[in-house]
């Protein structure tokens, strides 16, 4: 399997005076347009995914939504366990429903997205530090069903080099 952990697009800061509910924060216009620029990268390096699941949270929604828009991925799917500050045990454990796909995106936030990727790459979500940008996508490889320590580092893309990529055809 092919795990693809996309991080949301840049969003607006937060503010609890128009954001109340930190859940409900969108992107930024300009966040938006670099996202939908990097998407149709992505879907240069990655024609198509299996399953694309997403936090409900609404940038990280907005951001599922752009791949599928851009990248021509399938609609996203709401996956409540990358909401932000699950824990990676707990997403893994979700993720295992999906185990006999070829490949997967997930579509989330920081710190989650990382602690997952590391947890996956070494076994101890602490493990390593890993930095992906607002916008950037690791893709991490298996040779059966994710699990924790079990990953493959295949790369590591920022928002810049997606972007770069729409232009190489």
């Amino acid at each position: 399997m092919y795990l693809y952990l996309v991080r949301h697009a840049v969003a607006h800061k937060r503010d609890a005076d128009r954001w109340p509910d930190d859940s409900k924060r969108p992107l930024t216009p300009e966040g938006e347009e670099d996202f939908m620029e990097a998407a149709r990268g992505l879907a240069q390096i990655v024609p198509e995914v299996d399953i694309l699941l997403s936090s409900p949270y609404e940038r990280a929604w907005r951001t599922a939504e752009i791949l599928t828009q851009q990248a021509g991925w399938p609609a996203p799917q709401e996956f409540p366990a990358l909401e932000p500050d699950v824990a990676p045990e707990k997403a893994v454990l979700a993720l295992q429903t999906y185990a006999d796909s070829q490949s997967v995106a997930l579509v989330g936030h920081r710190p989650c997205l990382h602690e997952i990727a590391v947890y996956l790459l070494t076994g101890d979500a602490g493990g390593a530090d890993m930095k992906l940008k607002k916008g950037g996508v690791v893709c991490i490889e298996f040779d059966d069903a994710p699990e924790a320590g079990a990953g493959k580092l295949r790369w590591l893309f920022t928002p810049k080099v997606l972007r770069l990529s729409a232009f190489s055809d």
